[in-house]
């Protein structure tokens, strides 16, 4: 039989920050995550492939307001405030640094089962880490495994086990800003059929002004075993979001007031206030300033992801696998001086067969398999008009179209010897986007109507290659050379460098190749430590940026750019109860051949950005934790810790003139863990943490600002353009106090 040995359990021990335990001990506790695992990756943790898992044991006993504050854990992960209160970009490597809302160029799974529709959109709205028993980070280019957009990697959300839970768990989180969850997990486990269900009501009045927002999540894993040979499994999401969004402001706006304080009128609103202007009929002509809560901005969605997965286990020990997901999201999002509308009905189908054997009479797993999936798009964008409630003016665009992607991916892992693996992996895919976009333009409310058609195809080729070295119980070696790949979306092809509707169509594939060395040390059980350095290599890399307030944000090619850094992790427990873990991660990103043309008025100019760091990225970003928890005696269960999070200035714009600042955040956090004598309850936790403990104001999400040039001298224009641009900054949260309580039954 295939093994890995215990290089594989090491390697989870370091990277994920599990729990000290012996190396076979540790073997132990990645069964069940294998087991897990398993359902999305050909082989159960890829060799070479750098992986992180955060158990749930790090964030049990805290707020977990989004998945922001859990995937903070993992080395080479930075996050970044998008367009709602739990809807976060998450970026890998710098991957999605640049994207101004949800998830891009990354590939997001729950229990396995796709999130990520096949425009290559996700979103983290619909997660509630209340629900999840842990989370695996794929780091770098991973196109092999994942297909299309996993030019970062991958993330995989995987829900709390029936067994794990074994009845009823009830919580309440409360706090600052009229902020309360209110939860209820359900699961269990009997000879046949395992479930875990999952519900849970979020709301409160946010710390930006126009910030509140509720929104419903219902989440349901259940697998059932037909025969011994034969195992089905479900999957079924749904998430209602209302929120009112505040506008993004510029840096100097956010440097006079950060939380928007006094800005219910445009007329008379406080310094620092950010408005939008508003066609005064709906149509054309006079505009009106409006602030956020006159126009009354904000988002209204649904998401709806149901699945179901069939494994088969032949009698030689062949595993095959066949699921389909049918995923729809439905928006109305009036964000700005426009609203965009529409549902997109999705699916995604794929078979694979694993199986272990021999190749050139070497211990090997060999996988195949094929996907196909489609999107039909269906999108209209309107003006919004004053006057509040985010009234619906006249149609300005709409979309529609289609995209298909399918192919195969071939994998073959091989024990070269006791403790040697090689990986050998390649992806094909081929995909069509097909679309037509039509604009209304309005001089009076007759519009002049232009429609512009796009068909694209791309075909891709990612392949892969890895070694895997186990010396001993205490080292795991690894290099590995791997490549992603990522289409344009359909909106992309139809938003020109001003902003405005046009043809974008010349957009290409962009990919990386990427080089991973890596490093697992565990010398003595209650010492981990891993490290990673990658280099990667793009090409036609999307940059999306904004060319102004009240404008659509635009995607270009940035011809060759470099990714390079530096990942580690470790965990220390001295002894019993007290433990310390660091993550850090040194990112350095920079184009290497990229010219940016900028335009105004009459005058035209062209600047070399080659060598200039691409901006969006982090350099340095650490995260870590002194925690202690007294296990035996009187006090037993009562714990606490201190953690710090600082993120490093970034430049927000391609000639480098401006930056977001960098900020230092320290979170206090004091918990119980107790078991109820009598009743039908099991146990309690209770938790109290003051986030943000000095009260720092900080730029939570900067989206990238365009640079621009004099419409008299075509001269680029100094940094305070930079500084004055709008529709950039969003401030995180000042220092507030979250308690919560979770009863088991």
């Amino acid at each position: 039989m295939f093994s890995l040995k215990h290089g594989v359990a090491l390697g989870a021990c370091a990277l994920g920050l599990l729990p000290a335990a012996s190396a076979h001990a540790a073997d132990a506790q990645s069964a069940q995550v294998r087991e897990e695992i398993v359902v999305i990756a050909p082989v159960d943790r890829p060799a070479g492939q750098t992986l992180t898992t955060i158990d749930q044991s790090k964030f049990a006993d805290s707020p977990a307001f989004s998945i922001g504050q859990v995937l903070q854990y993992s080395p080479g992960v930075a996050i970044k405030q998008g367009n709602g209160p739990r809807d976060v970009g998450i970026s890998i490597r710098g991957s999605n640094a640049r994207n101004g809302f949800g998830v891009r160029n990354i590939q997001v799974f729950e229990d396995g089962f796709p999130v990520t529709q096949p425009d290559g959109l996700s979103r983290t709205d619909l997660t509630d880490p209340h629900a999840y028993g842990g989370i695996d980070v794929y780091r770098g280019p991973s196109s092999a495994l994942f297909g299309n957009y996993a030019t970062g990697g991958a993330v995989n959300f995987r829900t709390r086990a029936g067994a794990d839970v074994d009845g009823v768990e009830v919580g309440t989180d409360a706090g600052k800003f009229g902020y309360v969850n209110g939860y209820l997990l359900a699961g269990h486990k009997f000879d046949q059929f395992e479930y875990s269900f999952f519900v849970s009501h979020v709301r409160g009045d946010g710390h930006i002004s126009t910030g509140d927002f509720d929104t419903t999540t219902v989440n349901l894993s259940a697998s059932y075993t037909l025969t011994s040979n034969d195992k089905l499994t479900f999957k079924f999401i749904n998430n209602d979001l209302n929120t009112h969004l505040a506008i993004r402001q510029s840096l100097n706006q956010y440097r006079l007031n950060p939380y928007q304080e006094g800005c219910e009128v445009a007329a008379g609103a406080a310094p620092g206030c950010g408005t939008v202007n508003l066609f005064v009929n709906g149509f054309s002509g006079a505009t009106i300033a409006q602030t956020s809560a006159q126009a009354g901005l904000g988002r209204n969605d649904r998401r709806t992801v149901a699945g179901a997965r069939w494994e088969h286990t032949f009698e030689g020990g062949a595993n095959w696998r066949t699921q389909f997901v049918y995923d729809v999201k439905d928006i109305k999002q009036p964000t700005g001086a426009t609203s965009a509308v529409g549902a997109t009905p999705s699916f995604t189908v794929n078979s694979d067969v694993t199986i272990d054997g021999h190749l050139f009479g070497l211990p090997a797993k060999h996988f195949a398999g094929g996907f196909f999936s489609f999107a039909d798009l269906n999108g209209t964008t309107y003006n919004v008009m004053p006057g509040g409630n985010a009234t619906i003016g006249a149609l300005t665009a709409s979309t529609y179209g289609s995209i298909y992607n399918f192919g195969a991916r071939m994998r073959e892992q091989v024990e070269l010897g006791s403790s040697w693996n090689a990986v050998l992996g390649l992806g094909l895919e081929r995909s069509e986007l097909k679309a037509r976009n039509t604009t209304y333009r309005y001089t009076g409310t007759a519009p002049t109507v232009t429609a512009l058609d796009a068909t694209r195809h791309f075909f891709n080729v990612a392949p892969e290659a890895a070694l895997f070295y186990t010396p001993d119980d205490a080292w795991q070696l690894r290099a590995r050379v791997s490549t992603g790949y990522g289409i344009p979306q359909p909106g992309n092809l139809f938003v020109t460098p001003a902003g405005v509707s046009g043809n974008n169509l010349d957009l290409n594939t962009q990919s990386n190749v990427g080089l991973d060395i890596g490093a697992d040390w565990t010398p003595v059980p209650e010492l981990k430590f891993a490290v990673a350095g990658f280099y990667e290599f793009f090409k036609n890399e999307f940059v999306t940026q904004s060319p102004g307030a009240g404008l659509l944000n635009y995607t270009y090619n940035a011809p060759k750019s470099e990714h390079r850094g530096v990942e580690l992790v470790g965990e220390w427990r001295p002894f019993e109860g007290l433990t310390a873990t660091l993550s850090y991660t040194f990112n350095d990103q920079i184009y290497k051949s990229y010219v940016e043309r900028l335009s105004s008025g009459t005058q035209f100019a062209s600047f070399d950005r080659g060598g200039n760091k691409t901006p969006g990225v982090e350099p340095h970003n650490v995260s870590a934790r002194l925690a202690y928890d007294q296990v035996s005696g009187a006090l037993a269960g009562l714990g606490g810790f201190v953690e710090m999070n600082f993120r490093d200035r970034f430049y927000v714009d391609n000639a480098n003139l401006v930056q977001a600042p960098d900020y230092t955040l320290f979170n206090l956090n004091i918990h119980y863990v107790f078991k109820v004598d009598g009743g039908f309850a099991k146990n309690a936790r209770l938790f109290v943490e003051i986030q943000n403990l000095m009260d720092r104001r900080y730029v939570a999400g900067a989206n990238n600002v365009t640079n621009s040039i004099s419409g008299t001298t075509g001269a680029q224009n100094p940094a305070s353009q930079i500084l004055a641009a709008t529709g950039s900054v969003y401030a995180g949260p000042p220092r507030s106090i979250v308690a919560g309580l979770k009863v088991a039954f």
